[in-house]
């Protein structure tokens, strides 16, 4: 027997089995091979059609039974992960109102930042840990301003993964997770955010019903598997946000505990047992998957935008002799920590949440002509991503939280034993390396919901540890480092005055 876990991405849809008996990992499939498309109307606009995401999703499930000889009456349950504070609204049909309005778009800041100033800052950390920002509540507040059509057709608003629950089932929910991505949720009242939807004239009858995040949420109906190719009144028994699951899938689920990513972009999501949000407009506060009223367990989250995109166009722009980060992290190993007082600014990706949405750009600083090689460069690159971690976790402590232990997927930038033992020196603390995938964690989620797994502990130790980087003793060099990259970036931050 099997579990099924479906990861909705904005570029793919990762789908995985796991055996059901010991959460080893059976066989993952991607879908389609190129990315999917991201509609961008006007600028800083970012959309997708739903039925896209089904569409593949129906072709990976019959694809990944039938590259393992399984049938549909093998699988257990679904999992679901998926991408982050988008918007989808339907009808009284069921039927898509608009495309999808998707995590990174960015056409509604305005009008968060409007409310974070108008209900105010004490309220909305107090009730619902974040400022509305651009989440999906200010994208259904844009909808309601700028598309009154499609506002008067809408019957409930959905975040993704809620869709793709309902195009499974017939059913539409959502979770106390997914209203609080979008700052929909009130922790204090424990129920939907009335301050927010009062504020945004949203009417309440659009909130779906509220499931729970582990549990029965749903089965499967004729329709969908039809579609799907799985079992009629399969049951669908767990949902979460991409970075929430993805700290699941790395057995982060209690106060101290910590999950990296270190791709294109930085996340380190940090758990804490309380509600007390001070920066929050520098990161954002979700309630994690197994939070509850009488269990608090607070995910913040913190992006780095400008993390792994630098080293990835260092590796494109360098000539090197062989064009991988491998050669990379072999160049950089022979350059003393430090890279002879060269410094980095990784931070050209955008604009940064940290440093209140200003966009600083990406810095060489120090540069000796007659000192500094390729190999200086690299190894600079390697340490500056380390030190924006760095940086994102002191403001994390800023706002009480402690950090035990980081862990993290088998990813680029943890590949790199530069990086990596940077982080954990300057930090004081393991940084434990796992293999798996947040399509891999849905599915072992839908084992915990289940009951088949009592704890993610032992499954994904035992079957998915990779190594653990551990701080070094001689940790003067690093901080010495540290505090000269500090120094770099405080004459930039005050050039661009914030």
């Amino acid at each position: 027997m099997f579990y099924i876990g479906f990861d909705l991405g904005s570029s793919s849809i990762k789908v995985a089995l796991i055996d059901a008996t010991t959460g080893t990992s059976i066989s993952t499939v991607q879908e389609p091979k190129k990315e999917m498309d991201i509609i961008a109307v006007n600028t800083n606009w970012a959309e997708q059609d739903p039925n896209s995401w089904w569409k593949n999703i129906c072709i990976a499930s019959k694809r990944i039974l039938r590259e393992n000889n399984i049938t549909a009456d093998q699988i257990k349950g679904i999992g679901i992960a998926y991408q982050m504070h988008g918007l989808v609204l339907v009808d009284k049909q069921g039927a898509l109102i608009r495309n999808s309005i998707i995590w990174c778009d960015s056409r509604a800041v305005t009008i968060g930042n409007q409310a974070f100033n108008d209900i105010g800052e004490d309220l909305c950390m107090n009730h619902m840990l974040n400022s509305p920002a651009n989440l999906t509540a200010s994208k259904l507040k844009w909808v309601k301003d700028n598309e009154p059509h499609h506002y008067d057709q809408i019957y409930k608003f959905m975040l993704p993964g809620d869709y793709i629950a309902y195009k499974f089932s017939g059913e539409i929910t959502t979770t106390k997770s997914g209203l609080s991505e979008g700052a929909l949720w009130d922790f204090i009242e424990d129920k939907p955010a009335d301050i927010l939807l009062d504020y945004y004239g949203v009417d309440k009858e659009m909130v779906p019903d509220i499931v729970e995040t582990f549990g029965l949420q749903s089965k499967v109906s004729k329709k969908g598997a039809e579609e799907s190719g799985l079992k009629e009144g399969l049951p669908i028994v767990y949902r979460a946000g991409d970075q929430s699951n993805n700290a699941l899938s790395l057995n982060v689920f209690n106060p101290g505990e910590v999950a990296a990513t270190g791709g294109t972009s930085g996340v380190i999501y940090a758990i804490t047992d309380t509600l007390f949000a001070k920066e929050g407009v520098k990161f954002n506060n979700f309630a994690h998957v197994n939070h509850s009223a009488d269990n608090i367990r607070i995910g913040k989250l913190l992006c780095v935008n400008g993390a792994g995109i630098q080293y990835r166009w260092l590796k494109d722009n360098l000539n090197l002799e062989m064009n991988s980060y491998q050669t990379m992290n072999s160049y950089a190993s022979k350059i003393p920590i430090g890279s002879d007082n060269l410094q980095l600014v990784p931070f050209g990706n955008g604009a940064e949440r940290m440093f209140n949405n200003a966009n600083i750009g990406s810095h060489i600083c120090n540069i000796n002509l007659n000192k500094h090689t390729r190999s200086h460069i690299i190894r600079a690159a390697l340490e500056g991503i380390a030190f924006s971690f760095m940086y994102g976790m002191e403001i994390l402590k800023k706002d009480e939280t402690e950090i035990k232990v980081i862990r993290a997927g088998n990813d680029n930038l943890f590949r790199a034993e530069i990086f990596a033992t940077t982080v954990a020196t300057l930090i004081e603390q393991d940084i434990e390396i796992y293999n798996t995938t947040g399509a891999i964690g849905a599915a072992r989620a839908a084992g915990m919901a289940d009951g088949t797994f009592d704890s993610l502990d032992s499954v994904i130790t035992e079957n998915d540890h990779v190594r653990t980087y551990r701080p070094l003793q001689n940790k003067e060099a690093y901080q010495e480092a540290y505090k000269n990259w500090k120094k770099e970036l405080k004459r930039i931050l005050n050039n661009k005055e914030i």
